[in-house]
């Protein structure tokens, strides 16, 4: 009897045993995870970094147009809609130009007219020449002559100009994009009354995009035509050529004009957008932009102490190639941890594995 008393005994504590050996390799497991997760140490170090001047400005078109007529007649078609995208010389409207084919078959008639008075008086003025020079004919004649030649032609010269003036009136019957881009505003359609001047069609060309930001003369100094700066639109850093440096009307101030590439069309025209504008060097704390530990509008690192490892709040400035700058919150000589994202990653699907099991 007592024996059987002592193997169920015996059952259990070899149980217990085994399950506090497996707590104590879990709690091992957990404290090797949580030392991969706290990351790499990093010794902060003053860094020299370039020193810029962020500018703002607006990254607008570079190039619009608001089209126009110099005719006024009845808009008889009207081949885009806005968001077409239209090729360089594309029709855009057309304008009735009866009158003007009226005109031009004057201005046909006229010149065919001139011509053949021009070809009567280098018949007479040829007769003339000749009867001169047999002392047949004064010279009064022969100057009368002379002198109706020249009267014929320029009438001709003038029925030309006329006929000129039609076919460049014409060309303003047809509106034809200056530029490849895109329709942005459409304000007439067919049947409506064009006037000279009146607008009929915006087109805009958004493959890139011009920055205009505005700084003071310091600001500006170091920066050339040609220089190449780095820009920030919508959020995302690109490179940008300066077009040139300019006194800003009625202010103490430059505005700097850079293109900005955009043939993907990534950025919006309009766009809210800074200038970096160099100033030098300077020093400055860096550090991985992974060690940030970011909570709302608050930012952290993990700092390594002799006791561990603790949360300490710091003060962010910007961010260059991966590094971040610190404004306030570290010291040089500081250690913080900078964590392995990619064993991090690792570590929580093998815990989540493990929970489902």
């Amino acid at each position: 009897m007592r024996n059987r008393g002592i193997l169920p005994a015996i059952l259990a504590a070899a149980a217990l045993a085994a399950c506090n050996g497996e707590a104590e390799h879990d709690r091992a497991g957990e404290a090797s995870r949580a030392a991969v997760a706290e990351g790499e140490p990093w010794t902060v170090r003053d860094t020299v970094v370039r020193s810029v001047f962020e500018a703002a400005g607006v990254a607008g078109p570079y190039a619009e147009a608001t089209l126009s007529t110099k005719l006024m007649g009845q808009v008889v078609e009207v081949a885009v809609r806005e968001g077409d995208v239209v090729a360089s010389g594309a029709t855009l409207v057309r304008i009735d130009a009866a009158d003007l084919v009226a005109r031009r078959a004057q201005v046909d008639a006229s010149i065919r007219e001139a011509e053949a008075m021009v070809r009567d008086a280098e018949t007479q003025a040829g007769r003339m020449r000749a009867l001169h020079a047999e002392d047949a004919a004064p010279k009064a004649q022969l100057d009368a002559a002379e002198t109706g030649l020249e009267r014929a032609r320029a009438g001709l010269a003038t029925a030309r100009a006329a006929g000129a003036e039609v076919d460049a009136t014409a060309r303003y019957a047809v509106v034809r994009a200056p530029f490849a881009g895109v329709v942005t505003a459409r304000f007439v359609d067919p049947g409506a009354f064009a006037a000279p001047g009146a607008p009929l069609v915006t087109v805009l060309d958004g493959r890139r995009l011009r920055i205009a930001a505005s700084a003071a003369p310091d600001a500006v100094r170091g920066v050339a035509r040609g220089d190449t700066v780095r820009a920030r639109v919508e959020g995302m850093s690109v490179p940008a050529v300066v077009e040139g440096v300019v006194p800003s009307p009625g202010a103490s101030l430059y505005t700097v004009n850079a293109v900005v590439d955009n043939e993907a069309g990534r950025f919006l025209p309009g766009s809210a957008a800074t200038l970096e504008l160099p100033q030098g060097e300077r020093s400055a704390l860096m550090i991985p932009a992974d060690a940030v530990i970011r909570q709302g509008d608050l930012a952290g690192v993990r700092l390594r102490t002799a006791e561990g490892s603790s949360l300490r709040w710091i003060r962010t400035g910007r961010e260059l190639d991966g590094m971040i700058e610190v404004l306030g919150g570290l010291e040089a000589g500081d250690v913080i941890l900078v964590p392995d994202r990619t064993a991090t990653m690792a570590e929580r699907s093998a815990m989540s594995g493990r929970r489902e099991g």
